[in-house]
């Protein structure tokens, strides 16, 4: 199922986040992917970017607003995927010890999100969209691409998506 998603690339420097977010509602909601089309996509994305950066979350309550010029920050994802998956509630987690956090997003029951970046600070998102003990399959929206990510490379923070070597934030199921 996660196929459906190779080719479908972010619309600029910084939806990745909401890349994702449509991505994850995809997998979720068969009815919505059958709407998703490469020339839809763009538009679902760059609406959706406006609504996680606002200071309302997808479910009416107030958030801490955002500049969209920074991405989307880690509680709006948790919010918004909070508000698209009926059956779960979502947590943002700094990625500190990363083999928990690589745990956290194996053991998850649905797609999830990772935060990478530098050393210094996270820079990109990613959708977690399958995941076992020793790996996790990854949509990586900057290419349009299902990657796969080793635990051996996400614990030595050898991670490489879109250039981005370390583990910052999930955004998983409680």
């Amino acid at each position: 199922m996660a196929e459906q998603l190779v080719g479908l690339k972010q619309p600029d420097q910084r939806s990745c986040g909401p890349s994702c977010l449509v991505a994850a509602r995809m997998l979720l909601d068969p009815a919505y992917a059958a709407t998703v089309t490469p020339g839809t996509f763009d538009h679902e994305v760059l609406s959706l970017h406006r609504q996680v950066t606002r200071a309302i979350d997808a479910r009416g309550a107030l958030q801490l607003p955002w500049p969209r010029a920074l991405g989307t920050p880690p509680w709006a994802m948790a919010h918004h995927l909070s508000a698209i998956d009926a059956e779960r509630s979502y947590a943002a987690r700094l990625a500190l010890r990363r083999g928990r956090a690589f745990d956290r997003l194996a053991a998850a029951t649905a797609p999830s999100v990772l935060y990478v970046g530098s050393r210094w600070l996270p820079r990109h998102v990613v959708l977690v969209v399958e995941a076992s003990a020793t790996a996790l399959r990854i949509y990586e929206p900057s290419r349009g691409r299902l990657v796969e990510v080793t635990r051996d490379d996400f614990v030595g923070a050898r991670l490489g998506l879109a250039g981005w070597p370390k583990p910052w934030f999930t955004v998983t199921p409680r």
